[in-house]
């Protein structure tokens, strides 16, 4: 492929694409300091702040595949503008919501813009770049995905710290309007090659509805019971009691399997009779595009596990206020914006997949690290340091990535393989949430009552705290500090939010553990990747 070198106007129009991205990718982890807030102000339980942060991920992940296929056909500059506008609306609802539904339904809305949003971006990038271009402008796609999520806690923080947290949503409003004005100037329209006749409405249907079932099966799990019904699931005016035989849960469970089943066939269908198929999945045969899309995934789904316990064990367990937990997270933003970089020059020495080795040995040492030294009175700088390794290897591994993973794709399907890419992004992100919440929910019925026992309290009154801490992700320590000995537990105040404190500190460690699996599952694709493209290599040196 010969080298089309670009003009500054394609250098403006990536920095406008990279703004544009970096504002979604900055929503998805901007929320986490903020929630302890957010949970206190609203009312919310634990079910409720994994959904503040889930629906997000969900809703990406069930409509990307459709947007990056809609983007390639009715332009990817058009559908990008649509995106904002509709990001911005759903910004606005959030930053005015009163209530947790009001909330959970503005995430929705925002989710619909980034959806349309974050393929364009990519596929517009793969279009307009060529040969050693495209790998400067991929590096550029990256970094800005690494750094956006770790400057997100920052910025949260400061902005609930001095403002409010309604304004980690109405900050989005100003960038927005720029982001419009500067695209309309400089981004250049680009078109897809049709994949077929029609459009695959009943792909879309499955697999929202395969990803969302996995999501709110996993997330419900703690509270509606995985098998035997714990609690009532009110759903459109109708009741699943606690007198049924099984939980709503494995039967979420199964319909996911179901659906996403349904929709490899279907899929596998509409392309075999020639018409428009949402997932082209013979792009799975590049053995590039497989392994790095099993690396995307579980790389998120370790990094948001991340991302949403540890603000709730800085606020609630260490007692720091949003603005410390979010210079705590500014480790992570430095060490990021350090390894984003200077990733392409490790690239040149070690070649791509091994830079996003290297980047994966990194995090998986820092999240084991931290899960370690976690405690109810741990320092925040020794909370800190180890973030620092965690995000020098966020920043190799998100900068080399993108452009390894659609190295082999041909640029007329550019679309639809970016939106696989950035759909097991979002699946990866939805799942972390939802499993260190529930590892969360369930190692605190544990390690709380444990803790409380420790201290000589036991019967109802440990029951009932050790369910208020759970239910509501921690925030009743935070309270319990706050009132002080004019709580109703009085003089015991004090012991009791030590003892829930260290409870809520081990429990995070388990939870940490877990992200640190998704990591290990992460580098052994990352491993599968880098024999890939070596494989490939060196075929196409014989060739």
């Amino acid at each position: 492929m010969q080298d089309h070198t670009p003009t500054k106007k394609d250098w403006l129009a990536l920095a406008v694409l990279a703004v544009g991205l970096g504002l979604i990718v900055l929503d998805g982890t901007i929320v986490g300091v903020a929630l302890p807030i957010i949970i206190e102000d609203l009312g919310m339980d634990l079910t409720d702040a994994q959904w503040v942060n889930s629906l997000y991920a969900v809703m990406l992940a069930a409509l990307l595949l459709s947007t990056g296929s809609l983007a390639d056909r009715w332009g990817r500059k058009r559908v990008f503008l649509l995106g904002i506008v509709i990001f911005v609306a759903g910004s606005l609802l959030a930053a005015g919501a009163g209530s947790a539904g009001a909330l959970i339904g503005s995430r929705a809305v925002q989710a619909i813009g980034a959806a349309l949003i974050m393929p364009s971006t990519l596929s517009t990038v793969n279009a307009t770049f060529r040969g050693t271009y495209r790998a400067a402008a991929f590096g550029v796609w990256g970094a800005v995905i690494s750094g956006a999520a770790a400057l997100g806690p920052l910025a949260g923080g400061a902005l609930t710290q001095w403002a409010s947290w309604n304004w980690i949503f109405l900050v989005n409003l100003p960038i927005g309007v720029l982001v419009i004005i500067a695209t309309l100037l400089v981004v250049p329209e680009t078109r897809g090659k049709p994949g077929g006749r029609g459009v695959d409405v009943d792909g879309a249907l499955l697999s929202a509805i395969g990803f969302g079932a996995l999501v709110f099966a996993i997330i419900e799990g703690p509270d509606l019971g995985w098998w035997t019904p714990q609690a009532e699931l009110h759903l459109f005016g109708w009741t699943w009691g606690t007198s049924m035989a099984v939980s709503p849960v494995p039967v979420a469970f199964l319909i996911a399997a179901i659906a996403l089943t349904l929709f490899v066939f279907w899929e596998r269908h509409r392309k075999r009779v020639a018409r428009a198929a949402l997932l082209d999945l013979s792009l799975f045969r590049l053995p590039t595009f497989s392994w790095g899309n099993v690396t995307a995934a579980t790389v998120a789904a370790g990094e948001f596990a991340l991302v949403f316990v540890l603000p709730l064990y800085l606020v609630n367990a260490l007692g720091l206020d949003v603005m410390g937990a979010g210079l705590v997270f500014a480790a992570m933003a430095v060490g990021a914006f350090m390894s984003g970089a200077a990733a392409r020059h490790v690239a040149a020495r070690f070649g791509s997949p091994g830079t996003v080795l290297i980047g994966l040995v990194l995090e998986l040492s820092g999240v084991l690290v931290l899960a370690l030294v976690l405690r109810d009175n741990t320092p925040a700088w020794l909370v800190a340091l180890p973030l620092v390794a965690y995000g020098l290897g966020l920043g190799l591994a998100s900068a080399q990535l993108t452009g390894t993973v659609l190295r082999d794709v041909p640029v007329e399907i550019s679309g639809q393989g970016s939106a696989t890419q950035s759909t097991v992004r979002q699946l990866g992100s939805a799942l972390g949430t939802a499993i260190s919440g529930a590892s969360l929910s369930i190692a605190m019925a544990v390690t709380v009552p444990a803790a409380l026992d420790a201290v000589g309290v036991g019967g109802a009154m440990a029951d009932q705290l050790a369910d208020g801490v759970r239910q509501s992700a921690g925030t009743t320590i935070s309270m319990l500090r706050a009132q002080g000995d004019h709580s109703d537990l009085g003089s015991a105040t004090g012991t009791v939010v030590e003892a829930l404190s260290h409870g809520f500190a081990q429990a995070t460690s388990w939870s940490l553990v877990v992200a640190a699996f998704f990591l290990a599952l992460g580098l052994l694709g990352a491993f599968r990747l880098w024999k890939a493209t070596s494989a490939s290599g060196a075929a196409a040196v014989r060739g």
